[in-house]
Order: C-alpha cells, then sequence, then structure tokens
C-alpha cells in the first residue's frame, strides 16, 4: 500500500518561473530540482526543502487553487510567518483548530493557497 508522497504538484501561470523562483526559492529558501529534458518544454518548475518536494506547473487558463494546499512542516512558524509577512503574503493563524498544532495560512504570488505549521511544545535545539 501506500508508503509516502513523492510530491505534491500545484499549478501557475506561464511564464511565470522567475516569480515562483523568487518565491519557492529565494524567499522560502527551496531548492530548486532540474525537471527532466522530456518536462522541461512544458514550463514550470520544482522545488525540494528536506523531505517536502514542491511541482509548480503551468495551466493555461490558470485557476489558484482557493482550497487544495499543500503544508509545509516549519521549524520555526513564528519566523516563517514574520518573513512571509514582511514580504507582503498576509498570514491567517488557525492555532487550535487541530489539537497540538500551531499553523497559519497564506497565498503564494499566484493565490495559491499554502498552509504552514509546527509542533505545539518545547523545540528541540538543533547541535551545529
Amino acid at each position: 500500500m501506500i508508503q509516502a508522497y513523492d510530491h505534491i504538484q500545484i499549478a501557475m501561470p506561464e511564464g511565470q518561473e522567475a516569480v515562483a523562483r523568487q518565491f519557492y526559492g529565494t524567499l522560502l529558501r527551496m531548492a530548486e530540482l532540474p525537471k527532466p529534458d522530456l518536462l522541461r518544454a512544458r514550463g514550470g518548475c520544482w522545488f525540494r526543502s528536506g523531505g517536502a518536494v514542491l511541482h509548480l506547473g503551468c495551466e493555461t487558463p490558470f485557476h489558484p487553487a482557493r482550497k487544495a494546499h499543500p503544508c509545509f512542516v516549519v521549524d520555526d512558524l513564528e519566523a516563517t510567518q514574520s518573513l512571509l509577512e514582511k514580504a507582503g503574503h498576509p498570514c491567517v493563524r488557525a492555532d487550535g483548530e487541530r489539537p497540538g498544532i500551531l499553523r497559519f495560512y497564506t497565498s503564494d504570488p499566484f493565490g495559491n493557497r499554502l498552509e504552514f505549521q509546527e509542533s505545539e511544545g518545547p523545540r528541540e535545539q538543533s547541535v551545529r
């Protein structure tokens, strides 16, 4: 049976790869993955951070996903929210809707809904 997700795909408008790279690559610090040669001509771009893999595919006509969405688990929800809000992406908190989970929603530059979450409780300190 199913063991994991390989990736999630959301849509973006054609020709907006630079905007996607700025938001997902630069702002959210996701690494861009090279697309296979056979798929590169379709446009879009792919990103990864940790185990989260996101494919952005071009869709015409484009309609943003306002309900369906990826949910990214982060290690510092407050810092992520601050980063997004400073970049002009309003965030709506949804704490308490799921026990033990702190979270918020925002939208990418194309209007796609995104969720970010962190488990409530003490944060483990990483050793550097």
